[in-house]
């Protein structure tokens, strides 16, 4: 309902909604069927004339054989990044600590997988 409402009042938008799902559509197909489906949203982002979909698909253009390669073999670095930003957010938390090794142990904790049991608690 919203989706058709936005369709009718800002169809820019809802080229840009297409466009967004176009791509993710590609990072879940089998390699056979993504490297076409690539370059037909490739095609699809040139004509848009929304210029972050312009610039994007020339960065994937850039970027093609790498891409394709992280499809076929299922690889990202999306949990190291997200490890990052963990680790970033912890360094904010532990600003006023006066040794780093509280950072340390604070980062082990927290990411580590570990969790020591707590007096009182199950």
């Amino acid at each position: 309902m919203k989706l058709r409402w936005i369709a009718t009042t800002d169809p820019r938008l809802y080229r840009a909604y297409l466009l967004k799902e176009g791509l993710r559509t590609v990072f879940k197909l089998p390699i056979d069927q993504a490297a076409d489906a690539l370059e037909r949203w490739i095609q699809w982002a040139r004509r848009s004339r929304i210029e972050s979909f312009v610039t994007l698909q020339r960065r994937i253009v850039g970027h093609r054989e790498q891409i394709l390669a992280a499809i076929e073999h299922g690889l990202s670095n999306g949990l190291v990044e997200s490890m990052n930003t963990k680790i970033r957010l912890l360094t904010r938390i532990a600003f006023g600590f006066v040794h780093p090794e509280a950072l340390i142990s604070l980062a082990m904790l927290t990411l580590g997988g570990r969790r020591p049991s707590l007096p009182g608690r199950r």
